[in-house]
């Protein structure tokens, strides 16, 4: 048996029903591979990537040695006027990997960090080209983007706003994707480009030249995955250059292999200006994120600063590329490599797909979606918007399986390194729990 805590008080849990939790927590405390164990001792299969971060699977010595060589060389250096040469190898790598163009790298600790660095990005360069009044930005319905106050402001995950609407930035929103004709729909559906259409819209009404980017998931992944119809990204690319407005790709969720591809920008077929990335860049090991945008972005800022002695962004966090972090994404990267992950996840993709739209018809799931290796069940609701994810999501816990639900959605997102076996004990203890007549 392993220690479990005896007083539960003193630590506030973020996005937690705390007072649930004191009275029946649910913890983990090992893990490795794809499996966690709970301070009793108790297996539990990581069906989510702990939170969508370790695709590589968890206890990854190898990462472990690189962070611990890191920390007896240089456990820290400021990134402001000074740098550490750790950082300039992941930003080369990064660039390696990202699309085509996307070769400029600016380094944060979480997603959160990293979509308000990309706003200020893009404040900044519309500035640099005198158009500073691009001050709004667009997002959707149903988008998540972080929880500091842009990506707050961008999000369309309504209970993430409520309580802060008085301190959000000037955002419109977009339509969501999601339509009852795409129920059970696996990888993208065929119906709904034109609600791209959206975007041209809000720059008729607000005016183009007041809007300085247009952020979206490529899959909307938090809301419990809503894949983007065939023609939408491309819709949204196309409209972007007509209006000159930057198109931001949040990939915290999607980025390294996810879809089957590094990015799921090349999965898709179409390039962003910006991409925003966090999660899986260090297996979840240590936090960090990052910004990759066009030279064109990073030559247009810097231009503007002439010859004057100051910072061309003033923008920049303490822990911004930390070399510890650094080292764990170098790590992680030749992992990624070594072992063709992302090829692994496209291999792995039919099996787990086949897996999930296997659930359709059980009790409690009223729709399924998916692509690569990543999928949403959504469950029919109970009396209360939330109350049957929040169930089903301790029940499966207790049947030895751990899944991200948001509301009434469960989010599926297992590891790369998984086998077929492991997919197939998933659907197993889904299906004894998903079907379930009555989950109260």
């Amino acid at each position: 048996m392993l220690a479990r805590p005896t007083n539960f008080d003193h630590h506030w849990l973020p996005f937690t029903n705390n007072r649930m939790f004191r009275e029946t927590p649910q913890m983990f405390a090992k893990a490795e591979g794809v499996r966690y164990l709970t301070p009793e001792g108790d297996t539990v299969l990581d069906g989510s990537s702990g939170l969508f971060c370790t695709p590589a699977g968890h206890g990854r010595r190898e990462i472990a040695d690189a962070v611990h060589a890191q920390l007896m060389t240089l456990d820290y250096t400021p990134h402001f006027q000074r740098a550490a040469p750790v950082s300039f190898e992941l930003a080369e790598r990064l660039a390696g990997l990202l699309p085509e163009g996307l070769d400029r790298v600016f380094f944060a600790s979480s997603g959160s960090e990293a979509v308000d660095s990309a706003m200020k990005i893009c404040l900044t360069y519309h500035r640099a080209k005198g158009e500073g009044q691009r001050t709004r930005f667009v997002s959707r319905n149903w988008g998540y983007h972080g929880v500091n106050l842009g990506g707050t402001s961008l999000a369309g995950m309504v209970n993430n706003r409520r309580e802060f609407s008085g301190v959000t930035c000037d955002v419109v929103h977009m339509r969501q994707t999601w339509s009852e004709e795409q129920r059970y729909t696996q990888g993208q559906p065929e119906t709904g480009a034109e609600l791209a259409d959206d975007l041209e819209e809000i720059c008729r009404t607000y005016g183009a030249d007041t809007i300085a980017g247009v952020f979206v998931e490529p899959i909307a992944g938090s809301i419990g995955t809503v894949v983007p119809p065939k023609g939408y990204l491309e819709r949204l690319r196309a409209i972007a250059d007509r209006y000159g407005l930057l198109l931001i790709f949040d990939e915290v969720i999607t980025g390294f292999g996810r879809t089957g591809a590094a990015f799921a920008s090349q999965a898709f077929g179409v390039t962003p200006d910006i991409v925003t990335m966090a999660k899986a860049l260090t297996n979840g090991a240590i936090p960090m994120s990052a910004v990759a945008t066009t030279a064109a972005i990073q030559d247009t800022v810097f231009a503007a600063a002439g010859d004057q002695d100051r910072p061309e962004l003033f923008h920049g966090y303490t822990y911004s590329a930390h070399p510890v972090a650094c080292a764990a994404a170098l790590a992680t990267l030749d992992i990624y490599r070594d072992e063709k992950l992302f090829e692994r996840a496209a291999a792995l993709s039919p099996a787990f797909l086949d897996m999930i739209f296997g659930l359709r018809n059980l009790p409690q799931v009223s729709d399924l979606r998916g692509y690569g290796m990543l999928a949403g069940i959504q469950l029919a609701p109970a009396d209360k918007p939330g109350a049957k994810g929040s169930l089903a999501q301790r029940a499966l816990f207790d049947a030895g399986l751990h899944v991200k639900a948001t509301g009434d959605a469960l989010i599926v997102a297992p590891a790369f390194v998984s086998g077929e076996d492991d997919l197939e004990q998933m659907g197993d203890i889904l299906r004894r729990v998903l079907g379930r007549a009555d989950l109260s």
